[in-house]
């Protein structure tokens, strides 16, 4: 049983349609591997027994009588800790909430139990999701799978470590500048921000409301586009595997491809080879106008932040990790007009942005330009927590910048990535051309 910790959610529920995996059996396997997991405390904040095993029971009843509600239902997974859960402590990784126990599930929560997905828990976090790093020193620091040494990446740092240490099938967590990709890429892991609005949002624990995105973290292509399906409640997208012969990629040579370290820059290389070897044609492109959109990026998602955080913020901010606070507080000068103004401009950008990628089918880059920084070292030099957190977001922020459909796989290296980005609503056609890229990279 200890094997199925490693299997893809995708063949466990395969095993499970088949009727060689019994959902409970599943579901005990996972919570004893929590259980007796050293550093379980600083993945999970809390774990569901009661709730998971009474999803596993009705899952297990459904599938003896023929009444599977999809291919993941009864498989095992993780919630990021600002997802609300019904009489289950929720407080988005800060002391800021302590104590918060909603009355009811997040509408996203609701789909994913209507869809068989079986509840293990819910998973630490960025304070307030505001890091790429998965650096909160407020609660816990889960673990990197490649580096003890090292952060996980942020902000759904519990959410990358529940999968890659194999205590949870799939997990699921938000993006609002990476928060998905980061961790999901220094984890090995694949990692998909949907478009913003497709999946609801309602019962999540906002950052930035105009910006702010739910997606899972996975061990697969195919994984990401069955938790896609199970998380809106829709049909799962055909994950055929698309042919890379005559694919157009374009790689952004503006800021995507500045200050690469070694790593991130050897990878990405190694990863655009074996595009080519697979028949894809790969072209650089600029489009000088995101220098504009990352000038606005620090107004647009702190005065966002500031706005829904403000009166929680200012009446404790004793509680919060200093650098949180300061990067919140940055958004409490911003004018009205000056936010407007950047949307506006935003939206012209997006325009130029999607003119200039019309011909290809993904923009790639590296997921980020470092790897998993020293988490000793976060620590104690504040400057070196400033410099590498904004480094980390620099790539992914791009996607969530130009409102666009992401997704990030495992490149040849540990803990480096290769980031597919797509127009808006094409979650579908990523996924697919996702799979190519992925066998390519095998």
């Amino acid at each position: 049983m200890q094997v199925w910790l490693w299997m893809t959610a995708a063949d466990l529920g395969r095993g499970i349609g088949a009727g060689t995996i019994d959902p409970i059996d599943l579901t005990e396997t996972y919570l004893a591997a929590i259980d007796a997991h050293a550093l379980s405390h600083r993945i999970y904040t809390v774990v569901t027994h009661d709730r998971a095993r009474s999803e596993a029971k009705a899952s297990s009843m459904r599938a003896k009588s023929g009444q599977r509600r999809g291919p993941l239902d009864g498989v095992p997974v993780s919630w990021k800790d600002l997802i609300d859960s019904a009489g289950i402590t929720t407080q988005a990784g800060t002391r800021l909430m302590d104590g918060r126990v909603p009355d009811s599930d997040a509408d996203v929560l609701v789909a994913g139990t209507a869809a068989g997905l079986v509840c293990l828990g819910k998973t630490h976090l960025s304070e307030i999701a505001f890091s790429g790093l998965g650096y909160n020193p407020q609660m816990e620091t889960p673990p990197c799978v490649n580096d003890a040494d090292a952060v996980p990446g942020g902000s759904s740092s519990g959410a990358a470590a529940s999968v890659a240490f194999g205590l949870a099938a799939a997990a699921v967590g938000s993006d609002t500048g990476g928060s998905v990709r980061i961790p999901s890429a220094w984890n090995d892991l694949v990692g998909l921000k949907t478009t913003r609005g497709r999946i609801t949002l309602n019962g999540v624990v906002p950052l930035c409301l105009t910006f702010d995105t739910i997606g899972p973290l996975c061990r697969s292509v195919e994984d990401a586009g069955l938790m896609l399906a199970a998380l809106e409640g829709t049909k799962p997208a055909d994950m055929t595997v698309m042919s890379l012969q005559g694919r157009r990629f374009a790689i952004l040579d503006t800021i995507a491809m500045d200050d690469l370290r070694d790593g991130p820059r050897d990878a990405f290389k190694t990863a655009v080879d074996r595009i080519k070897a697979a028949g894809g044609t790969v072209d650089h492109i600029e489009i000088p106008d995101l220098h504009d959109a990352f000038a606005m990026a620090g107004p647009l998602f702190c005065a966002d932040a500031y706005g829904w955080w403000k009166d929680r913020v200012e009446a404790a901010p004793e509680k919060m990790f200093p650098q949180i606070l300061e990067r919140v507080r940055a958004g409490r000068d911003v004018l009205a007009a000056d936010y407007m103004a950047h949307w506006i401009k935003l939206r012209e950008i997006r325009e130029t942005y999607s003119h200039a990628t019309a011909g290809f089918d993904a923009v790639v880059c590296p997921t980020a330009p470092i790897l998993p920084p020293n988490l000793a070292r976060l620590n104690s030099d504040p400057d070196y927590y400033r410099v590498e957190n904004l480094l980390a977001l620099r790539n992914t922020r791009i996607g969530n910048l130009m409102g666009l459909a992401s997704l990030t796989i495992p490149a040849p290296t540990p803990s480096c990535g290769i980031m597919l980005n797509g127009p808006p609503g094409s979650e579908e056609k990523l996924l697919r051309l996702g799979v190519g890229v992925a066998t390519a990279l095998a």
